[in-house]
């Protein structure tokens, strides 16, 4: 089943992606992120791909982003709590 929706973001990866430069602001990259959610967490993964899309953009701080091992729409500061 994951397999369903991880697909159409490996074609994404391999056709469509090399067209454009390099422009995410999250490691890993938003593609890559979307792909470890839905691996993690089956079909909610998606939503959280597409909550972290709509993250990245020219005035986002950008940085670590890791798929959290939990379910959840918000940004991961996992390693920020762990410093602090």
């Amino acid at each position: 089943m994951k397999k369903i929706f991880i697909e159409p973001v490996r074609f994404y990866q391999k056709f469509i992606s090399p067209a454009f430069p390099p422009s995410c602001r999250y490691q890993p990259t938003c593609s890559n992120y979307m792909i470890q959610a839905i691996e993690k967490h089956g079909a909610k993964g998606v939503l959280m791909g597409i909550a972290r899309i709509l993250r990245c953009h020219p005035w986002a701080e950008g940085g670590d982003d890791p798929v959290p091992d939990v379910f959840s729409l918000k940004r991961n500061y996992a390693e920020d709590k762990e410093k602090g």
